[in-house]
C-alpha cells in the first residue's frame, strides 16, 4: 500500500459564482424618459379601473351606434367597446399571471440556492470522510510495515 492518501479535488462551476454575485432576474430600474412613460402608462392601462372607464366611454356612444344600424352596432362592440375594455381587462390578467410567474421564479432560485448549499455541505462531508480515511489508511500502512519488519 504504497501513499493510498485519498486525492480529490473539488473545481467549482464557474456559473455558481456568477449566480451568486447577480441574484435573481429582477426588473431594472432607472431606464429611459421613453421606459418610464411606458412603464407609467401601463400601469394605469392595465387596471380594473380603465377597463370600467372605457366600458363607460364606450357606452356613452352605444345609443348613436344603435340608431345607426346593424354595421355600425357591430363595427361598435368590435372596434370600441371589445378593443377599449378587452385591453385593459388582458393587461389585468397579464399582471396577475407576470406576478405568479416573478413569485415562482423566486422560488426557483431560492430552491436551487438550497441545493447548492446542500451539495456544498455533502462535499464538505465527503472531505472530512476522505481525510479519515487517508488517516486510517496511513496508520493501516505504518502498522503493515511494521509486521513485515517483525
Amino acid at each position: 500500500m504504497e501513499n493510498s492518501k485519498v486525492h480529490y479535488q473539488h473545481v467549482e462551476h464557474p456559473h455558481i459564482k456568477e449566480r451568486k454575485s447577480s441574484g435573481p432576474v429582477k426588473r431594472k430600474k432607472g431606464g429611459s424618459i421613453n421606459d418610464k412613460l411606458a412603464l407609467i402608462l401601463t400601469k394605469t392601462v392595465g387596471t380594473m379601473w380603465c377597463a370600467y372607464f372605457f366600458a363607460v366611454l364606450a357606452l356613452l356612444v352605444l345609443p348613436d351606434a344603435l340608431r345607426s344600424g346593424l354595421l355600425t352596432t357591430i363595427q361598435w362592440l368590435s372596434q370600441t367597446f371589445i378593443q377599449l375594455v378587452m385591453l385593459s381587462v388582458i393587461m389585468v390578467g397579464q399582471n396577475i399571471l407576470g406576478e405568479a410567474s416573478d413569485r415562482r421564479a423566486e422560488l426557483t432560485y431560492k430552491d436551487a440556492d438550497a441545493t447548492f448549499h446542500e451539495a456544498r455541505q455533502i462535499q464538505e462531508h465527503l472531505q472530512a470522510q476522505d481525510t479519515a480515511i487517508s488517516q486510517i489508511l496511513e496508520r493501516l500502512e505504518r502498522m503493515e510495515a511494521k509486521w513485515e519488519k517483525g
